[in-house]
């Protein structure tokens, strides 16, 4: 793993929500912090309302994480394209994120209980 990305339980539960809609919450997410941006934090797959979620044809790469892949959140107020991301197979040394999915922060609320 690249020295300047660290990943560790994130403490509590956490919570995301979009459109009116509670999208994800968890007790079992992951904190990973690269370098001085803010922490992000990832859900496990199975605690997300994946009915909400659908994949996008966006890909992007980053060079210590590996190839992410992006969803959009469907809710009963629209679309918000490209809101998640998720690296189904990250490189080497992050590998505790495969399964896990991140949600930007402009994007969708994601906030600690």
């Amino acid at each position: 793993m690249a020295d300047h990305i660290s990943i560790h339980k994130a403490d509590g539960a956490w919570v995301v929500r979009a459109g009116g809609a509670v999208i994800a919450e968890s007790r079992g997410a992951l904190e990973l912090t690269e370098g001085d941006h803010p922490p992000v934090i990832y859900f496990p797959r199975e605690d997300v309302a994946m009915a909400f979620l659908d994949p996008t044809e966006t890909r992007t790469t980053n060079p210590y994480k590996g190839e992410a892949c992006y969803f959009t959140i469907n809710t009963g107020h629209g679309d918000i394209a490209d809101a998640a991301w998720s690296y189904e197979d990250p490189m080497e040394g992050v590998e505790r994120i495969a399964g896990y999915i991140a949600f930007y922060p402009d994007k969708a609320t994601v906030e600690q209980l």
